[in-house]
């Protein structure tokens, strides 16, 4: 593989301030932007190092996952940069001139805050002091007029553990964790971790019969491409009743689009219980900041004793929401490495022998999109974006529209083995019980378990072979 070096100026900072660019400006403040990295051209021949279509950056350093797509006009890297200052400002206590409206109750002020260079949130040092990116989900038995989950009463549908000053935070948590010892065919061991939460210190009783799911805040790059896949594929590749009797069943969630007010597809969370960028954006800003908006535009601590009283709402607008979003939509994926190497390619074959690529689905494409960058894309980021059941093991018991309490989205793996370099961590699966990417394989059940035996019964060395086709991607 061919590298070359480019070194240029960084600009430090680049959240602090909102910037305005000429068409020519614009390319060099972008090139700035990338700093002192390789860039790696690809092999021709392999269509899969283009994993993000023409979106696809060949950038291996820190901030792999900060780059806009490849395939950006002059005009649409203007709009990237200035959803980029959206997607990194701090919000504060009402009434302020900037970024006003915090909380009153909140989990974190700003979206990076949870997605750190755009990545996936590591498991929190100190859950009890600080949660980071990871959140609890919180509902009642039973489904809303449009099947979503029933808000659980003084607390809603998400517990926000942090308040502006003068308010109290709804819980506090913790965590205990149990070790247990898991046994591959060849006698070898590992051991996982199981996390055990705790609610403690809420401001009111915390509801007997409450359902919980912990979520870690996942990678934003690619959801523009992960958004055009036409919703006609998704369903085509769709077995709920498994038909073909090969164990696995997966189904498209239907959840409720706010804007176009029907149902549709999901595709974003980890149960898929959002249809688009947009939506996703808005019930982040409204659950974890306290951001009311165009789309939600009730404060979720309404009819709670810490309801925000002061007539600002909505706190952000569908502008200001707008570019939030696209900036997710416009991040370009970045590429593999080294899938030409002898390990690689054997684990790819194990990938795809041992079952992993029955839901982790390498190829999809799009046709027309809003925008032009995302039309008619061939990319690879490993998912179905369907619903699946994952076993007793990684069950959450709290259903989410179509999906149950053991269902999950597959999440997409594009990237996957460039978290440690990016966020300095490998904590996976939704609560970051995994610490490794054979962890996080072993816990697998429900319709992965002929996947996770397949992995169990391999030898060392081809184990090996599997996770380095992983980390590759």
């Amino acid at each position: 593989m061919k590298i070359r070096v480019i070194c240029v100026p960084s600009i430090q900072n680049h959240h602090a301030m909102k910037l305005n660019f000429s068409k020519i400006s614009i390319l060099a403040a972008a090139i700035f932007i990338f700093g002192c990295h390789k860039t790696e051209e690809p092999p021709v021949e392999n269509p899969e190092y283009q994993a993000g279509g023409a979106t696809t950056v060949f950038d291996f350093f820190s901030d792999a996952f900060e780059q806009p797509a490849a395939n950006l006009s002059a005009d649409e890297i203007a709009r990237h940069l200035d959803g980029d200052v959206a997607f990194g400002s701090i919000f504060v206590t009402a009434p302020a001139q900037i970024n006003s409206g915090l909380g009153p109750i909140f989990n974190q002020n700003s979206c990076e805050s949870c997605h750190g260079k755009n990545g996936r949130s590591a498991f929190p040092e100190n859950l009890a002091a600080d949660p980071g990116g990871l959140l609890f989900r919180v509902s009642l038995p039973g489904s809303g007029t449009h099947g979503e989950p029933v808000a659980l009463p003084g607390f809603g549908g998400q517990l926000q553990t942090k308040a502006v000053w003068g308010t109290a935070p709804e819980v506090k948590v913790d965590v205990v964790w149990q070790e247990e010892i898991r046994q591959f065919v060849d006698g070898k061991t590992a051991s996982l971790r199981r996390p055990t939460f705790s609610f403690s210190n809420s401001y009111i009783p915390f509801p007997a019969g409450a359902m919980v799911s912990p979520r870690l805040a996942p990678p934003v790059f690619g959801l523009g491409l992960l958004e055009n896949i036409p919703a006609k594929n998704l369903l085509a590749a769709a077995d709920p009743n498994d038909a073909d009797g090969d164990g696995i069943s997966g189904k498209a969630n239907q959840v409720w689009d706010v804007l176009k007010n029907e149902m549709a597809v999901g595709r974003f969370g980890w149960k898929a219980g959002q249809p688009n960028v947009l939506q996703q954006s808005a019930a982040a800003y409204l659950n974890d900041m306290g951001i009311t908006n165009p789309i939600f535009k009730n404060e979720h601590s309404a009819g709670q004793p810490q309801n925000d009283t002061l007539a600002d709402d909505p706190e952000i607008d569908l502008p200001t929401l707008e570019l939030a979003a696209f900036y997710s939509q416009s991040l370009g994926v970045p590429a593999p490495r080294d899938l030409e190497n002898v390990d690689v390619a054997a684990g790819k074959i194990l990938f795809e022998k041992t079952g992993c690529a029955k839901c982790h689905t390498p190829k999809q494409q799009t046709e027309a999109a809003e925008f032009s960058f995302l039309e008619n894309q061939t990319f690879y980021p490993y998912t179905d974006l369907l619903l699946h059941d994952m076993g007793e093991n990684l069950a959450d018991h709290r259903p989410e529209f179509l999906a149950d309490g053991k269902e999950w989205r597959t999440p997409p793996l594009w990237g996957i083995g460039k978290g440690k370099l990016v966020n300095g961590h490998t904590d996976f699966l939704h609560d970051g019980r995994a610490r490794n990417l054979s962890e996080a394989i072993l816990w697998h059940g429900g319709e992965a378990d002929a996947a996770r035996s397949n992995f169990e019964k391999l030898s060392e060395k081809k184990r090996g072979q599997l996770i380095r086709f992983l980390e590759a991607l």
